[in-house]
């Protein structure tokens, strides 16, 4: 289902668990402001409920402390992970009056950002995973054109041709349909956040 964010961002997520699994190995949370919008994608590691335990406690410290910059947040993930399984975590955050985003990344999730001038924005991820354990992070900061799209994933779907689906002038929903048909995956956790910033 699409929702909109204080007119601001159009957004639609899907998942699907891993064949056999009641809980999924995935989490995420997404909330807007008036000044900004804040989306974490989380991957715990393996699948079933240790890595829903995992994914579940970067969730919940993004939902207390949205507020904070992406650094800080990651580090706070960081810490909740501790004697847990470990897990894959994406912050993104843009903040609508500056037209500027946040994004940081440790682990196999994936992040693309097409602007209407055709430019693809796609940081590196750092490698590894977040478990407690001292941990760098290489937090960026870009600018985002109005009618920007953007698509963060979780490796549960290997999604190939991101620049041609973007640029697309199909609808969010229409683009998130093609995702769900094509990129279909049934032997892994699988999120997809695709988004549209207007």
């Amino acid at each position: 289902m699409i929702e909109i964010w204080k007119n601001k961002i159009e957004l639609l997520a899907y998942q699907t668990t891993k064949d056999g699994n009641t809980e999924c190995g995935d989490s995420y949370y997404y909330i807007a402001t008036d000044e900004y919008f804040i989306c974490v994608l989380a991957d715990g590691l393996g699948s079933g409920k240790y890595a829903n335990e995992s994914s579940v406690a970067v969730v919940e410290t993004v939902e207390q402390y949205h507020h904070k910059d992406v650094d800080t947040i990651m580090d706070l993930c960081n810490r909740a992970l501790f004697h847990k399984r470990g897990a894959a975590v994406s912050v993104l955050k843009v903040f609508f009056s500056r037209r500027k985003f946040e994004y940081s990344a440790v682990g196999n999730i994936r992040f693309f950002l097409y602007s209407p001038d055709g430019k693809l924005t796609y940081p590196l991820p750092v490698t590894g995973f977040l478990s407690g354990k001292p941990q760098v992070f290489h937090t960026q900061q870009y600018s985002y054109e109005p009618e920007s799209k953007f698509l963060l994933y979780s490796d549960g779907f290997d999604i190939h041709g991101v620049k041609a689906l973007l640029s697309s002038f199909k609808s969010t929903q229409l683009i998130g349909d093609e995702l769900k048909r094509d990129f279909k995956n049934t032997g892994d956790d699988a999120t997809f956040i695709l988004g549209s910033l207007l």
